[in-house]
C-alpha cells in the first residue's frame, strides 16, 4: 500500500494537516511520525511546521531529523508546510539569524514595517494573516487549482529563493512574494492547505499522487 508520512518533530499542526490528508487520501496509508526509517520507506513526505525558526532547528537536530530530511529531499516527493517551507531555505533572520537545512539556495526575511495596500493604501499588518491569492507558475500540483486561487497565511517572514527558476508562486502583501517554491521532487508552500478548503485539498489530493517530476515531466498518477 502506497503510504504518506507526515513528520513530527513538536511543531506542526499534526492533526489539522493530517486529518486533512486523509480526506483525500483514499486507500492511502497516512502515518504521522518522527521515526527515520519509516520516513525513509514512506512514498512521500510532508514536512509541516509552525513557531519559531530557532525551535524548530533545535527540535529537528535534536531529533536527527536534519540530516534525514535533506537526504529524502529529491528522492521521494516532499511537501513543505508554511515553516516547513522556510527551513528549507539556507537561512533565516528570525531569531537573531538562524541557519536552516539548505535544501534551497536562499534566505528567509521579515516582512518589512509600513507595507501597504497596493490597491487601497491601507496600513498593513505583520503576521500577513488571512486568505490571498497565489499566481501559480506552472506546476503539476497546481492542476485542478484555478489561477490567484486564495489560499490561508499566518506568517511574519517569507522567503526568498536564491534561483528564479525555484519559485512556484507568488502573492502580493504590499510587496511581492516568493508562497510557493519547487524543484526536482520538492514543492513547498507559505500557506496552509489543510485550513484553506477546496483548493488547498486539491491541492494535497494532487501531492499525493504526484510523481515528483516538474512541469515538463509525467505528472499526476491515476
Amino acid at each position: 500500500m502506497t503510504s504518506v508520512a507526515i513528520i513530527d518533530y513538536g511543531m506542526g499542526n499534526l492533526h489539522s494537516i493530517g486529518k486533512a490528508v486523509e480526506h483525500v487520501a483514499g486507500d492511502l496509508r497516512v502515518t504521522v511520525t518522527a521515526d527515520a526509517a519509516t520516513l525513509r520507506r514512506a512514498d512521500r513526505v510532508i514536512f509541516p511546521g509552525v513557531g519559531a525558526m530557532r525551535d524548530c532547528m533545535h527540535e529537528l537536530r535534536r531529533l536527527g531529523l536534519d540530516d534525514v530530511i535533506r537526504e529524502i529531499a529529491g528522492k521521494q516527493p516532499l511537501l513543505g508546510v508554511c515553516l516547513g517551507m522556510q527551513a528549507l531555505l539556507e537561512f533565516s533572520e528570525e531569531n537573531g539569524g538562524t541557519p536552516a537545512l539548505g535544501v534551497f539556495a536562499g534566505q528567509v526575511q521579515r516582512f518589512p514595517e509600513g507595507l501597504r495596500d497596493t490597491a487601497s493604501g491601507e496600513r498593513l499588518k505583520i503576521p500577513h494573516m488571512g486568505w490571498n491569492q497565489v499566481h501559480q507558475h506552472a506546476h503539476p500540483l497546481w492542476t485542478g487549482i484555478p489561477q490567484d486561487s486564495r489560499f490561508y497565511f499566518v506568517h511574519s517572514y517569507y522567503v526568498q529563493p536564491a534561483r528564479a527558476q525555484d519559485c512556484a508562486g507568488t502573492t502580493d502583501y504590499g510587496i511581492p512574494f516568493t508562497s510557493a517554491v519547487a524543484r526536482d521532487g520538492i514543492f513547498a508552500v507559505q500557506f496552509h492547505p489543510e485550513k484553506s478548503q477546496h483548493a488547498g485539498l486539491q491541492l494535497l489530493a494532487n501531492f499525493i499522487k504526484w510523481d515528483g517530476q516538474g512541469p515538463t515531466g509525467t505528472t499526476l498518477q491515476p
